[in-house]
């Protein structure tokens, strides 16, 4: 996999190879984050293809994997552009010479409009925004710099976060966008996020989100302004846009990696995990737990949103011993029930609940295949909150 990039090489942090001359991935200082580099391309591969398959274009979310390595196999396989949550990621992505970027967020504050205002001088960008004050604030960057960007004007698909409701406010925005220098309206965005659960649960959840995405697109029709992108999409909805007529675009994230909530969803199966957090046993003193080294700056505190009531984590070599509680350097294991015996010095590994919040804890993911460490990527755009 030729972006593989050893930026930090294993000896250099403390990890020594075997005397093979490589490294498993039990020989990893722990805890470290991993990532399968098959189960990986198996992911990239399998959106792409359905995307290409249905005539949608693919701009993923980095807030997942913050990894421009991993942006540029996006890229390859077949992704249009790319989505981003803040101006910092906008800027790592740029600066690591990627393109056509949506940053899916209100851009408010003067000197976050001008960082952004700077990018879309050599990089095409596209903004999401609902409201005039923000439109205003980002025109005005916008025309102090000399540049042009886009605007996608977001409309609310049921989730209740952000967007206008589907109807005449949502035309009236994106007539004032056009009339405002410096910007160009190019469509409409919405956000799914309340897709999920099971089947049935979804389907209702689709049929409402279509439904809306027909007010949104014919309230235009009616005033006859040319909407050209509709984005929307998520990964537990992903695989059904092509029920939700109107679309253009879909904006996936966690695909690249999954997690045990996207499981409980059932959009992926465990062997679609591509993305676990080596760890070790470091204490079995009280009885019926375990301790290991992972805790919540590893793994986030993210709780499961669907399947079991409680849990911090799915251990794959002892999945009938839950992660009950976690402390910031602890994880607690319930071991009364286990059918493997936990030891002191046991490697284990975890799948996070949540691998977006777990990926933004840790510095560099360390890539595997076939078990043995092939090198490890940097983190690049973990902490970029503004």
């Amino acid at each position: 996999m030729k972006e593989i990039r050893f930026s930090v090489a294993p000896r250099a942090t403390g990890h020594r190879a075997n005397n093979k001359g490589t490294m498993r991935w039990n020989e990893l200082s722990t805890p470290a984050l991993t990532v399968d580099a098959d189960v990986l391309e198996r992911n990239l591969a399998r959106m792409a293809d359905y995307c290409r398959s249905r005539g949608l274009g693919l701009r993923p979310h980095t807030k997942t994997h913050k990894i421009p390595e991993v942006a540029r196999m996006q890229i390859r396989h077949g992704a249009i552009g790319l989505t981003v949550a803040k101006v910092g990621e906008a800027e790592v992505m740029c600066g690591a010479g990627l393109d056509n970027i949506l940053v899916a967020y209100p851009v408010m504050g003067r000197e976050k409009l001008e960082r952004l205002a700077a990018l879309a001088l050599d990089h095409s960008m596209l903004v999401s925004l609902d409201g005039e004050t923000v439109a205003e604030a980002l025109a005005g960057a916008a025309r102090q710099h000399g540049a042009t960007i886009g605007v996608l004007v977001e409309f609310d698909a049921g989730l209740g976060r952000c967007g206008l409701e589907p109807g005449p406010a949502l035309v009236a925005l994106a007539r004032k966008i056009m009339q405002l220098p410096a910007l160009k309206f190019r469509g409409l965005m919405c956000y799914p996020g309340q897709i999920g659960g099971d089947g049935e649960a979804r389907k209702r959840d689709i049929v409402r989100v279509a439904e809306k995405v027909e007010l949104a697109l014919e309230a235009f029709r009616q005033e006859q302004i040319p909407v050209e992108i509709v984005s929307a999409g998520s990964t537990p909805s992903a695989f059904q846009s092509h029920q939700i007529p109107g679309l253009t675009e879909i904006r996936p994230g966690t695909y690249v990696y999954n997690d045990i909530n996207t499981f409980y969803q059932g959009a992926c199966s465990i062997e679609d995990c591509a993305t676990r957090v080596v760890a070790t046993v470091v204490s079995t003193a009280v009885a019926g737990g375990a301790i290991v080294d992972a805790g919540s700056k590893t793994l986030s505190s993210d709780p499961l949103r669907f399947g079991p009531a409680s849990g911090y984590g799915y251990i794959v070599e002892a999945p009938d011993a839950p992660i009950v509680k976690l402390n910031e350097e602890h994880g607690y294991v319930d071991v009364r029930r286990a059918s493997r015996a936990l030891k002191v010095g046991d490697v284990v590994t975890i799948i996070p609940n949540h691998v977006c919040t777990c990926v933004n804890m840790h510095d560099e993911v360390f890539v595997l295949r076939n078990g043995e460490v092939e090198g490890s990527w940097r983190v690049a755009a973990r902490g970029k909150i503004r």
